[in-house]
């Protein structure tokens, strides 16, 4: 029999005591001018950047990229051209990555001058850009930097793919008496460009599954994205392309024979309060998702308020922790860690490790 909506567990949006870690810092918003340091060093940031190094050549000769902005290159085109154009468009691309690379740098500087990023001694870097060559090679050059500055923190990518490591990193937003006896788990990745929804294959077989059973890392059974950004919908058509990405995800636990969690993670920009409001920092999703009336984790329980009978819980939480908290596995040897997303923003979080939880092996 299913249970009553009044008996669901539970939960505690945005908390900052998890199963693993404690967050000590997350959505930091630095002001810089009319906006904040974060903006100067996202992946729009960097076309910004190509763009001007493209303009100072043309007032010298021909610009080595073509006619077409950067923005409509692409990530792919930039690096082909970057390892196999002529030497003069690499030249221009490297000087981008440069200057990115530089700016970079310095938002990490200031970063660790606030409170819950002092004594960071590794941050895993993440977001759109990481999984292209130019975002590669900013990420090795900016790390260069540091040191070579005498700033002893590690900068490293996130061991997951970009698209997959927010949904993965859900799984460690719930306590693992939660989910154990089931296999699977839904999880939601939203940006300010793209929403992916899918479902997680919990571990079996190894110490170290969030289900409790044995076996291998968290990983990714099926996924849908949608990339909102070129539909411009307003909320409410978000959350109905949302809710059907769920539900296609559940017949599709269901035909695969999946045992899955009634339980629905979420990862999304901006900083969230313990009702699931979010307070700021959702500008780049479509609508206002900053009203106070709004609440994405009520909506959608509403929407789907059951799975194979069970009551459906819904835990939400800031999307760069959500992210981070996938390289939980990597973090046992550090005390202090932080996460950088860079994308449509520069997402970020700080952590501290609490205690080694059950899927950690």
């Amino acid at each position: 029999m299913a249970r009553k909506t009044k008996d669901r567990n539970r939960v505690s949006h945005a908390s900052v005591n998890l199963p693993a870690v404690t967050v000590e810092s997350t959505n930091l918003l630095i002001q810089d001018g009319d906006g904040f340091i974060g903006d100067r060093a996202n992946s729009g940031a960097f076309l910004e950047m190509l763009d001007g190094v493209r303009a100072r050549l043309r007032e010298t000769g021909d610009d080595p990229l073509g006619k077409k902005p950067s923005a409509d290159l692409g990530r792919s085109k930039i690096g082909r051209l970057l390892l196999k154009g002529e030497s003069a468009a690499s030249g221009a691309i490297l000087t981008a990555i440069e200057e990115f690379a530089q700016t970079l740098a310095g938002v990490i500087r200031r970063y660790v001058e606030e409170p819950g990023w002092k004594k960071i001694e590794r941050i895993a870097v993440g977001g759109g850009l990481r999984g292209s060559l130019v975002g590669e090679l900013a990420l090795g050059r900016c790390a260069a930097i540091l040191r070579l500055d005498g700033l002893p923190i590690d900068l490293v990518p996130i061991d997951n793919d970009p698209d997959e490591a927010g949904l993965i990193g859900t799984a460690y937003l719930w306590e693992p008496e939660m989910l154990k006896g089931h296999s699977s788990l839904l999880a939601i990745d939203i940006g300010g460009s793209n929403i992916r929804a899918g479902i997680l294959d919990l571990p079996s077989g190894k110490k170290g599954g969030p289900s409790g059973k044995k076996g291998g890392p968290i990983t990714v059974h099926a996924m849908e994205l949608w990339k909102h950004s070129e539909d411009e919908p307003s909320r409410e058509e978000t959350l109905n392309e949302l809710v059907a990405m769920i539900r296609r995800l559940i017949k599709r636990a269901d035909k695969d024979d999946l045992d899955l969690a009634p339980l629905i993670g979420i990862g999304c920009p901006g900083m969230i309060h313990s009702d699931g409001s979010i307070l700021q920092g959702g500008h780049n999703l479509p609508g206002d998702w900053e009203s106070e009336s709004f609440r994405l984790p009520d909506r959608l329980l509403h929407a789907i308020p059951e799975i194979d009978g069970e009551a459906v819980t819904v835990l939400l939480h800031n999307d760069a922790v959500a992210q981070g908290l996938s390289e939980i596995p990597n973090m046992r040897d550090v005390e202090r860690w932080g996460v950088l997303t860079i994308g449509t923003g520069l997402g970020n979080a700080s952590f501290v490790n609490r205690r080694r939880v059950d899927w950690d092996g």
